[in-house]
């Protein structure tokens, strides 16, 4: 079984094959560049390097949201113009629940947090010692309450994503139970973990036709709120 993955929800793009549960390549690159120019670019040279023929692939996981909306888009677009063109499903990957896939194993709660500015936060409650279970499906929240909860809950927490450095203020000041912080390497979203989740997504069944897929932007854009004169 062949997974494709596609990461594209923040400043991270990202590319990846899941072959038969080994990650068989991954491209992933952290730097203000538009993701137009970069994911097709990338794939191509992990399909080069690994002389991976497309039509192989099963299945294109693609990071769904939340995150940047253009981030997004663009993923999407790629994803479903590969879906449609090679005639494979997709897998839709919550990009919260992929970013806590990273931590499998984690003794404690897993807490991605995504900045989505003003001290809010896209994120997910998780325990990963035993697979994968969801305490808090992914939301968009206000940080210091989501410390808050934390804190009911009673357990240590391992936050990631690129909300921890803006939110570290709130959660030194918050936060009462034990915390750390996830290093480099698994800090920040992946397409091989978007790949190899949607892998166990795929063995049950857990697919979309390409023309079907949509991301999953959980809130409107900033220029829609101000349009209608919402709070941001």
């Amino acid at each position: 079984m062949r997974i494709l993955g596609i990461e594209s929800s923040s400043l991270v793009a990202s590319v990846a094959l899941v072959t038969d549960d080994v990650l068989t390549a991954e491209y992933t690159i952290n730097f203000k560049k538009t993701h137009s120019q970069t994911l097709l670019p990338m794939l191509d040279e992990v399909a080069k390097m690994i002389e991976l023929d497309l039509n192989s692939v099963d299945a294109i996981a693609v990071s769904g949201g939340p995150g940047s909306f253009t981030g997004l888009r663009i993923g999407s677009a790629t994803a479903k113009g590969l879906g449609l063109a090679l005639k494979k499903p997709l897998i839709h990957v919550p990009t919260v629940d992929a970013m806590a896939y990273n931590m499998w194993g984690y003794n404690g709660l897993v807490c991605p947090i995504m900045d989505a500015r003003r001290n809010q936060v896209y994120t997910g409650i998780y325990r990963m010692s035993a697979g994968m279970e969801i305490i808090k499906e992914q939301c968009p929240m206000d940080m210091r309450k989501l410390a808050e909860e934390l804190n009911v809950l009673g357990e240590k927490v391992v936050f990631l994503g690129d909300g921890m450095p803006v939110c570290r203020p709130i959660i030194e000041e918050v936060m009462a139970v034990p915390y750390e912080f996830a290093p480099p390497h698994m800090n920040r979203q992946r397409a091989g973990a978007v790949a190899a989740l949607g892998a166990v997504y795929y063995r049950e069944g857990k697919t979309e036709p390409a023309a079907e897929h949509a991301p999953d932007y959980l809130r409107k854009s900033q220029a829609e709120r101000e349009r209608n004169g919402e709070s941001l």
